[in-house]
């Protein structure tokens, strides 16, 4: 009779192809280690801090409402069940409920779902029009007083905003601080020099690998991402796909982040809501039912804002022209023709850095321009620069003379940089498209580097975005990224 027994080689063999099978058959969701959650410390500090923070900020809610409402109508008694802090445990449940609402919507996970200061806002809302219609289920002949109820209702959304705002800045900062994150780059070959080099620049971000996008949904370039340690991968114009999500889900199995490069195209699916229509995948893009209204309290935030902004500065302003008067001969103020709203000019202010002639100088100068396309003229050692410029430009307080601009109503807040005469002049067709919306005292191009940035088809890609992602939370963040930068000299000359 022949044996029943396999030979080691055969085993082996057996053992392989089971491997193999089960590399096959696992699910493309399955992760490649299960871990009950996949947190880094990093993240964890932020959650907690961001916790932190919201609870801070609807206590101070409910201590204005109490101060506001001692002269009204008490808190019913009903309502009291204990107290902890001497707060009463009505707003431990609404507090409770609101930190439940953050959660669900997502607003404790990455710095991108935390800094929606608008969905904060809304969902504190939510929470207490949800509770209008639990009380009258508890009990409709029982009310909260109306001075209170309304009263921390209202100071809630702005104390939790405004507290966001501020933690978003204390996180930033130290996020400067942090080790280097692990990039591994995929693009076409025309792309990847550039990459390389713009992310180089930044001491935040070592590059440990790179790849051709031709090969991103390759089991080798998957095996060269894994060898090099990268925590992140960051992708332009991956090849099209059956399945789009392949390399997604490839990265997610090992807790990979991927960043992807989008086109206008693509920054325009992300308005889009997935739908099947007459059986075919779409994505919706309609308008708001309060259209127009983001766009009308943007400019309720230009002029209040800036008009609280010039009154609370106002010594600071004439600190700035005692000192430029004092420092060197010439007007305290600098105008200049710059180009706005549709190509129309306007005259822009700032405070004067430089010496009186600077404008006859510069034709000279015109050979030392360090930009690399010629269209802004940029010198690191300008020797235009007066003493004390050098301090304004570096704290960009010579900027503050724009406030009144804004009040204008020829800039915004927030908006594509304006450009003088002889930069657009240089400009390529595409460029123009940037004169389509209000100008601004910052924009998505300071925040992202300002002066550093070497060629100023990368400063209007930066302002195209700006204008394919407007957004009313896209402003705020652009604001407390700039006072970040601003405090710290980042990219100023």
């Amino acid at each position: 009779m022949g044996s029943s027994q396999n030979s080691p080689s055969s085993n082996t063999n057996i053992n392989k192809l089971r491997e193999r099978t089960k590399k096959l058959i696992l699910d493309i969701r399955a992760p490649h280690k299960f871990k009950l959650l996949h947190f880094d410390s990093k993240h964890w500090g932020r959650t907690l801090l961001l916790l932190l923070g919201d609870i801070f900020a609807l206590a101070s809610a409910w201590q204005i409402a109490k101060s506001f409402n001692q002269f009204y109508s008490p808190l019913p008694p009903q309502y009291i069940w204990w107290s902890w802090f001497g707060i009463p445990s009505i707003f431990w449940l609404f507090a409770a409920l609101i930190l439940i609402f953050f959660a669900c919507g997502g607003l404790y996970k990455s710095s991108g779902y935390s800094q929606n200061y608008l969905c904060a806002g809304q969902l504190v809302s939510y929470v207490y029009l949800f509770s209008l219609v639990l009380n009258y289920f508890y009990d409709p002949k029982l009310d909260l007083p109306r001075s209170l109820f309304f009263v921390v209702w209202f100071s809630s959304v702005a104390t939790v905003i405004a507290g966001r705002l501020l933690v978003t800045l204390i996180l930033r900062q130290f996020d400067f601080f942090q080790g280097k994150v692990a990039v591994f780059i995929i693009a076409p070959a025309l792309d990847l020099g550039k990459l390389v080099r713009i992310l180089s620049k930044n001491p935040h971000y070592q590059i440990v690998g790179a790849a051709l996008a031709t090969t991103a949904n390759t089991q080798t370039t998957l095996q060269i991402i894994l060898d090099s340690g990268a925590t992140e991968v960051l992708a332009k114009d991956l090849p099209e796909t059956k399945l789009a999500s392949t390399l997604y889900w490839q990265l997610r199995r090992y807790s990979i982040a991927l960043r992807l490069i989008p086109s206008s195209i693509k920054m325009l699916h992300r308005r889009g809501v997935s739908e099947i229509w007459g059986g075919i995948p779409t994505l919706r893009v309609e308008t708001s039912p309060l259209v127009g209204w983001d766009y009308r309290f943007k400019r309720c935030i230009d002029f209040f804002g800036t008009l609280i902004g010039i009154i609370i500065l106002a010594p600071v302003f004439l600190g700035i022209a005692i000192a430029i008067k004092l420092s060197s001969p010439g007007s305290v103020f600098f105008r200049q023709a710059r180009i706005g709203l549709h190509g129309k000019a306007f005259q822009m202010w700032k405070f004067r850095t430089m010496i009186p002639n600077a404008a006859k100088i510069q034709s000279s100068l015109e050979a030392n321009n360090q930009t690399a396309d010629g269209i802004m003229f940029k010198i690191r050692q300008d020797p235009r620069i007066t003493p004390i410029g050098h301090f304004l430009r570096r704290t960009s307080l010579d900027e503050l003379p724009q406030l009144f601009n804004v009040l204008l109503g020829q800039m915004s807040l927030v908006g594509p940089r304006p450009l003088p005469v002889r930069d657009v002049e240089r400009f390529e067709s595409w460029h123009h498209i940037r004169h389509q919306v209000l100008p601004g005292i910052t924009g998505l191009w300071q925040i992202s580097g300002r002066s550093e940035i070497e060629s100023f088809d990368d400063a209007a890609r930066l302002d195209l975005y700006y204008i394919d992602n407007w957004s009313l939370n896209l402003d705020l963040d652009i604001l407390i990224e700039t006072v970040r930068i601003v405090l710290f000299g980042k990219g100023a000359y």
